[in-house]
Parts: C-alpha cells; structure tokens; sequence
C-alpha cells in the first residue's frame, strides 16, 4: 500500500512543486489587464516614440491593451518612481533610457530609487547615436564651424533635462573645446526641439528619431553623431569624434523595458520573449532603423549586465566632466 510521504523533506519538496505551478500559472495568465508603459518624459522624444511603436505590436501579441503615459519631470524621475511604487505584477512597465537608469543614480541625489534595487530588467529594445542638430538658419555646416562660432560670442545648447545624456554630450563637447556654452535645460526633447527650431538655442544632441523628420524637412541641420562611429542610418554623417581635438567622443541614447522589482521572473520571461520577438520583426527593425534607431534583443541577464555596464561608464564620464552634483 502507499503511504504519502512525511517530514520537512517532503514538506519543502511539496512548496516547491506548488511553488513552481503558481509561477506556471501567473506566467500563462499575464497579462489579465492592460498594460501601461510609462515613459518618463513629454511626448515627442525617442523613448515616447520607440515606446508608441513597440507598444502597438505588443498589443496584438499579448491580446491585451498596451498603452503609453507620459509622466515628464526631475529629469526622468518622477515617472520611474511611479514605475517603482507599482505593483509588481508586470502590468505596468518603465520604457527606461540611459538617463534615468546611467547616469542619475550616479550622478544626483535625492532620485527617490535606485535602479539595481528598485527597478528589474526586462528588456533592450534599441541603441539610439545623439544626433546633433542646429537650426538651419544659423548656417553650421561642420562641427568645427559651431564650435569656431562659441570661440567668438557665448552659444546656447538645449537638453532634455538635467542629466540626460543630451546634457553631458553637451558639456562634454565643452569640455573638450574649452568653447562658451551655456546648458538650457526642458523637460523632454519634443519641448526642447520646439525651441531649437525656433532658434531660441544653437545646438541639441537629440536622440536620432525625434530629429530626424526634422532634418528630412530641412529645418535642423544635422552636424554629427555623438556615437564612436558613424550611424548605419545615416552613414554619410561624420561622428563628432571624427572632429580634430574631439577624439574618443562616444555617448549613445537607448530605450530599454523595466519592471517593478519584484515582479515574477516568469512574466518577465514572458515579457522578454515578446518584445524580442517584436524586435526582431523585418517591418518593425526596417522602420526602427530608419529611424535612426538599432533592435538591440537581448536577454534579460544580458540586459541585466548591459545597464550595469552603462552605469560604471557614466560615472566615469560624471568624474571626467566634473559636474556638480544638482
């Protein structure tokens, strides 16, 4: 006759097999509602927009509503923490950049989270060179000719806040030329592209998506790119490192997924498999990468240690540039 087992042993082994069947079934049950992905910053900008394309292709893939919020303020800050004080069950995701995520944590205080203990990975969705813009009616053509124009009388350069990597392209082009910049910061790059085109300042390190309809309509004139090496979107551009004295320049934008920490490692599988899934769509890179924007699938151990990486990298370049902290 059979007799159940007794004793701690049999008792682990049992949670361990009802452990493993919630975990089952909270992944086959995701999502039960819509989804919300916060970006946090004003629409218009290339989180906003990487967000709003990934986000359409998911909604037919997951069977439920995938829906953008924008929640602008303290440079990214306010809607990461709204993503951090979420429920972790995988219904409401941070479309996260390397503002908030690189440089922030590593650079101000008082952020309210910090993204290795807060926020859980989920997802890179795309690599993004800075395209450096100015209004076509100021006349640079090169790099080189703005730069000779902040020798002779002070230029202003928008960001999309404090801390965003627009910002520290910004000082770090400063930096490196000894030339007279002033940063004006706004919150998000669609206000900030509003002002450069209106010639209320002289140069933006935008991320490529947002300029590009610009540059394509003639109003920006894009100078460079501020990755190492010049984009496969736009080959024809020099990289801003290629610019005498400007050697080793090399900050790129990207748009990754997080959740809650705490959310099952189940739905963040789940997550990760449908948003590389998305990404590796021949539509969906085509019309990524012709908006300046590089798929970059990965796992989410690979994304896990891809934005470690990033964060070491900026606080180097924070030590570098010598900003105090806001």
């Amino acid at each position: 006759m059979y007799r159940f087992k007794t004793g701690p042993a049999a008792a682990l082994a049992a949670l361990a097999g009802l452990t493993g069947f919630a975990s089952s079934a909270t992944a086959q049950s995701f999502p039960s509602k819509q989804i919300t992905l916060i970006v946090p910053y004003a629409a218009g900008g290339t989180g906003d927009i990487v967000g709003r394309m990934v986000a359409d292709k998911l909604t037919v893939a997951l069977g439920q509503s995938v829906v953008v919020e924008n929640r602008a303020g303290a440079t990214g800050s306010i809607g990461t923490r709204a993503v951090v004080t979420a429920t972790p069950d995988g219904h409401t995701l941070l479309v996260g950049q390397t503002g908030e995520i690189a440089i922030t944590p590593n650079w101000g205080k008082g952020t309210g989270y910090h993204p290795d203990k807060d926020l859980a990975p989920v997802a890179l969705a795309t690599v993004v060179p800075l395209a450096l813009v100015s209004p076509s009616s100021a006349g640079f053509k090169t790099v080189a000719d703005l730069v000779k124009s902040a020798a002779d009388k002070p230029i202003t350069f928008a960001s999309a806040g404090t801390g965003t990597p627009g910002h520290f392209s910004g000082e770090l082009l400063k930096l490196k030329t000894k030339a007279n910049m002033a940063h004006v910061p706004y919150k998000g790059a669609g206000p900030a592209l509003n002002d450069l085109l209106g010639a209320h300042v002289q140069f933006f390190f935008s991320g490529f998506p947002a300029a590009n309809p610009h540059v394509k309509a003639g109003t920006l004139t894009l100078l460079g790119v501020s990755s190492g090496k010049r984009s496969a979107s736009a080959p024809n551009i020099p990289a801003v490192a290629e610019t005498p004295g400007l050697q080793g320049f090399d900050i790129t934008l990207w748009q990754g997924f997080f959740a809650p920490r705490g959310t099952p490692a189940d739905v963040i599988a789940k997550l990760n498999t449908e948003i590389n899934k998305v990404l590796n769509d021949a539509d969906m890179k085509a019309k990524l990468l012709a908006q300046g924007a590089e798929p970059m699938p990965l796992s989410v151990a690979e994304f896990t240690a891809f934005t470690q990486a990033e964060g070491q990298k900026f606080a180097g370049i924070i030590k570098d540039i010598g900003l105090p902290a806001p």
